[in-house]
């Protein structure tokens, strides 16, 4: 896609009057930065951010087979996940390989959730059956999007694109469940919400669906809207955080939060030529759900092999010096690749270049010696640590 083609989001000209360094993402032109990365990054530890991710791709499933059929089409349990909850999966090819990692938002069975949010379809013909939205990341949208279509031939079921029907903003950091409650009604128990919750609610007088996720490693929300409230609630979001410590954040920032985090990006972590039981993630399949499901054969021989011969194993390195790894640089020992980085930046709030990396098991145990990253000929020296390199205080 030329840069002539890419796409915008309801914010994109609120995004250039604040002065937002715009970057290519996913076909999406999107803010990298407002100022300094590393201040965005330490706002949402300690205070909080504000980001526009309405390039994630949203997918409502609806009809008396919705269940079954996610259940099926994914690898997770979606039939167990109750209304006003979410859950954290994977859609696999049958050779089981991650086309992407998901979130399914079971929403109330009359599309409640979906129709306060915004999207237009608020005349289901499915009142009373389930109804579910599933979020795929930016680059992989149209894939998840087509491959849910195809896997639900034979279900009663309705797969639709509604990426257009919803803008998305996040409130992520400490601070962000204060500045939440401050704009809803009482009726509406922000702080009272549960990880992975998902409600119909209004925010700053907007129609909202607001989940308690996020990708950062704080506490935060995301909230989903129509395209046409997006400017409004952003500005009544900064309005009420600006005696916290609320600023706009770009992907960026993201990026390093997540890191810290210890949470994987989908072509860097994940990947088609990864089965979940390759990459780490073994636990997200659910081998014990009713019927069959796309990769099942396949991901029952990843999990014996995993269990006969561990693959190789994702570990934190952290940098005794200061130069910072990238994603493909070798890890080594004695002269010899062990492994390879998937994800590396400096970290504002270690103070020192991290990484993400797969290597063999064998030097997987945290403060193994004698490891170290190959940048650019030079065989920097790094400490072996188990993920995530940060975890917030409850």
């Amino acid at each position: 896609m030329s840069s002539t083609e890419l796409r915008r989001t309801a914010l994109d000209a609120l995004h250039r009057s604040l002065g937002a360094t715009m970057t290519d993402f996913a076909g999406w032109d999107m803010p990298l930065r407002y100022g300094s990365e590393r201040d965005e990054h330490n706002a949402v530890r300690t205070g909080a951010g504000l980001f526009d991710l309405s390039h994630m791709g949203e997918i409502t499933v609806t009809g008396p087979q919705a269940s079954q059929f996610l259940d099926h089409a994914l690898v997770g349990n979606i039939g167990t996940v109750k209304p006003g909850r979410a859950r954290y999966t994977m859609i696999c090819r049958e050779d089981g390989g991650i086309l992407d990692d998901l979130i399914v938002y079971r929403l109330d069975d009359t599309g409640a959730g979906a129709a306060h949010a915004g999207s237009p379809h608020t005349g289901s013909p499915h009142t009373g059956s389930p109804h579910y939205m599933v979020v795929a990341n930016a680059s992989n949208a149209q894939v998840v999007l087509d491959a849910l279509v195809e896997r639900s031939a034979g279900f009663d079921t309705e797969v639709r694109d509604d990426r257009d029907a919803y803008a998305l903003l996040a409130v992520q950091g400490p601070e962000s469940s204060g500045i939440l409650q401050s704009l809803t009604d009482a009726d509406t128990d922000v702080e009272g919400m549960k990880y992975y919750a998902g409600q119909p609610g209004t925010v700053a007088g907007v129609p909202a669906l607001i989940a308690r996720t996020g990708y950062t490693g704080e506490d935060g929300f995301e909230l989903f809207v129509k395209p046409e409230h997006a400017v409004e609630l952003w500005q009544a979001l900064t309005k009420a955080g600006e005696g916290v410590g609320l600023i706009p954040c770009g992907l960026s920032c993201r990026d390093t939060l997540r890191l810290e985090a210890g949470m994987p990006l989908y072509g860097n972590e994940l990947s088609a030529s990864l089965t979940p039981f390759d990459a780490g993630f073994g636990r997200v399949v659910k081998f014990e759900k009713e019927g069959d499901f796309v990769g099942r054969a396949a991901l029952t021989e990843a999990a014996a092999r995993a269990e006969r011969t561990p693959p190789r194993a994702l570990v934190g390195l952290i940098a005794e010096g200061r130069r910072v790894p990238r994603a493909g640089y070798a890890v080594v020992v004695g002269g010899e690749v062990i492994g390879e980085v998937t994800s590396g930046a400096p970290s504002p709030t270690l103070g020192r270049p991290i990484a993400m990396a797969y290597v063999d098991v064998a030097y997987a145990v945290p403060g193994t010696a004698g490891v170290g990253v190959d940048i650019r000929g030079s065989h920097e020296p790094y400490e072996v640590v188990a993920l995530p390199f940060y975890k917030r205080q409850k």
